[in-house]
């Protein structure tokens, strides 16, 4: 830790004789363009370009056209908040629910209306991610670094995105190098001994494009046996062969180390837990003509989990499996075709293939229960054919139906649909949307392997939404408001003999609702709510009685933030988050409330020249004591401050 301090003294040092020689006259070209086009010459405050969203329908639409409930955070959304985990952006937005177990680097789930983690299907340009046994995605190491935008679309997806979008998608699309090279550097250090260092760098150089992102995370966090060390490494490397022709690279790859203290009630002192995942995703890029356009994308991932020594048995400081590695390997194809043969009508079409396998090596597992097999493994193969017509047949008007027939290995075949249309009113400048999908989640290798079950069938979701977006004050002010409704049935759950099977049902419904306003120059506000029911409405399932709330689904979700840049050269914000009405599983009997919680989060960053910039930051300023997860308690107040270097 002392090399880290020195290294972090070192920097600050460099940067202030950089600080002292910088002049002036080299203000930086990001700054002044972001006030060119943002600024009117009387110094009013224009509207924002409108956000163009591609998750909703595979191409390109207006935000405020979508027809869909959508939200989108921005690179500079990230950059204001000082936010270095996709997991703590999407806290901000509505029909969201983020669970982590307890200090950074555990477990991070994502609930979208309610429903499971599973079916929230996340993408990184256009490649499905959601990885392991489980078939979830956790965020807990998922940073920031080079992430140009991220796109939330709400609501069940299946029809264009497959498997695990029934409840809606996640995709997070990297940087795309354009212009002159360039370099940034960040060295941070604050509580719990804690050190961060990043190096992004992205540019064009004649027909070669790039962006890289590169950072370092080691911090103890607040208990015994809850060290996080993060490396992660994520570049987008691209020739443009012509203009109408882009053959590039997704490359990623990242190391987590975790502690496992496990809950309060029961602390693990030895627990260790490492994650390994790499990615190769190359991809073309071509547009024949006009109205024809191709995508194709071939990738290979990897994923390795070791646990050691896997305390996990029935009494403290015992264990029945023990020390595991989990291995997980996947390749996939996506091709999509976008076809136009009017103004007036586009068809999507594609075809998907995925393999799969997944395992796990427990070689000191017991046999005192009998015969115990030291490795366990599945395969699943996938391919999948879709189609999907955008017909915009008067002005202003956007309507979409497709369908999906998805062919599995284990359990043969499912269809899914989609339709929805939006309508933007110019005179009020207001748009209205409406869906009506079916969306499917496949089981897990964890469900068939764990639960003793190879046959189970998917679980399955028909869902609808309808809402409107308003903006207002020359659009200083939008803001929007969707209800949504979901019918899940096929659910996996446990018949109390140790085997999964399909027997359960759950209903969701809420609202969710989105501000964000600008209404004096440099000042950006957010805001968002979600109402949420979300309750079991079979009685098979023993895990939870009949009418119980889905745990850890909260009633109500507020959050609130202000961002202001003072002088040009001070960026301030200030964010906050009120949750409450929370529920614990408590398997076979009723669940029991969580207590409320809410926090406090503020940031600042100071440029004092184009080259050089200070920042610090205060997470749970108020001291909030809380857990998201039953005996897992988050950190408390904790201060960070750092410096920023720009080549």
């Amino acid at each position: 830790m002392r090399i880290r301090l020195l290294c972090f003294v070192l920097v600050s040092l460099m940067s202030a004789v950089l600080s002292v020689r910088a002049q002036d006259a080299f203000r930086s070209a990001s700054v002044e363009l972001r006030r060119d086009e943002s600024i009117s010459a009387d110094g009013d405050q224009l509207p924002e370009a409108e956000p163009v969203v591609v998750s909703a329908t595979r191409f390109d639409i207006p935000l405020d056209q979508l027809p869909a409930s959508a939200s989108v955070i921005s690179s500079e959304d990230l950059e204001q908040k000082q936010i270095e985990r996709v997991a703590d952006a999407l806290r901000a937005v509505p029909g969201l629910s983020v669970v982590q177990t307890g200090t950074p680097g555990q477990l991070t789930s994502v609930f979208t209306r309610g429903l499971n983690s599973a079916h929230t299907q996340v993408l990184l340009d256009g490649i499905p991610i959601n990885q392991g046994l489980a078939g979830q995605f956790d965020f807990a190491n998922l940073t920031t670094d080079n992430i140009d935008r991220i796109e939330v679309v709400r609501g069940p997806q299946s029809t264009i995105y497959g498997p695990r979008a029934l409840a809606g998608v996640i995709q997070i699309f990297t940087k795309q190098g354009n212009g002159t090279p360039g370099v940034t550097l960040t060295e941070e250090g604050g509580t719990y001994d804690t050190f961060r260092e990043t190096l992004a760098s992205d540019g064009k150089i004649d027909v070669f494009d790039y962006s890289i992102g590169v950072s370092r995370l080691d911090t103890d966090n607040a208990r015994p046996n809850n060290q996080y060390r993060n490396t992660a490494e994520i570049a987008d490397l691209g020739l443009s062969l012509t203009d109408n022709l882009r053959v590039g690279a997704l490359i990623t790859y990242s190391l987590s180390d975790t502690g496992n203290p496990n809950t309060i009630f029961n602390p693990k002192p030895f627990d260790n837990f490492l994650t390994e995942k790499w990615l190769i995703g190359p991809h073309v890029d071509w547009k024949a003509t006009d109205w024809w356009e191709h995508k194709i994308i071939f990738d290979y991932d990897h994923e390795r989990q070791v646990n050691d020594p896997n305390f996990d048995g029935f009494l403290p400081g015992t264990t029945f499996i023990g020390p595991t590695r989990a291995l997980f390997r996947r390749t996939q194809l996506d091709y999509q075709n976008d076809l136009r043969p009017t103004s007036w009508l586009t068809l999507t079409s594609g075809f998907f293939f995925s393999h799969v396998e997944a395992g796990q090596e427990r070689p000191f597992v017991s046999q005192a229960f009998g015969p115990q097999p030291t490795f366990i493994s599945d395969r699943t193969t996938e391919t999948a054919g879709y189609l999907e017509a955008t017909l915009t047949p008067i002005h202003n008007l956007i309507f979409v139906a497709g369908g999906r027939i998805d062919h599995f290995n284990q359990f043969g075949d499912v269809w899914t649909y989609r339709v929805a249309s939006s309508y933007k009113i110019d005179k009020t400048d207001t748009t209205l949307h409406a869906s009506v999908a079916t969306g499917f989640s496949p089981p897990s290798s964890q469900d068939k392997i764990f639960g003793n079950n190879p046959n189970l069938d998917p679980e399955k979701d028909f869902g609808w939404d309808a809402g409107v977006e308003q903006r207002l004050w020359d659009r200083r002010v939008a803001v929007g408001a969707t209800y949504f409704h979901n019918d899940l049935s096929n659910v996996i759950g446990f018949n109390g003999l140790f085997q999964t099977l399909n027997l359960g049902a759950a209903e969701t419904q809420g609202v969710e609702t989105e501000l964000r306003a600008t209404p004096v120059k440099d000042l950006i506000l957010t805001a968002s709510y979600t109402y949420l029911e979300a309750e079991k409405t079979d009685n098979a399932n023993i895990a939870q009685p009949q009418g119980s709330r889905l745990p850890r689904r909260p009633r109500n979700e507020v959050y609130v933030s202000g961002s202001y840049l003072w002088w040009g050269k001070l960026r301030t914000t200030v964010e906050a988050k009120f949750v409450n009405a929370r529920e614990e599983l408590n398997f076979g009997r009723p669940n029991f409330d969580i207590e409320d919680y809410s926090f406090v989060n503020i940031a600042a960053e100071y440029e004092i020249n184009p080259h050089m910039s200070i920042f610090g930051r205060v997470d749970n300023l108020t001291g909030e004591h809380y857990a998201e997860v039953f005996g897992f308690p988050n950190l408390g107040t904790a201060a960070y401050a750092g410096m920023k270097l720009r080549f």
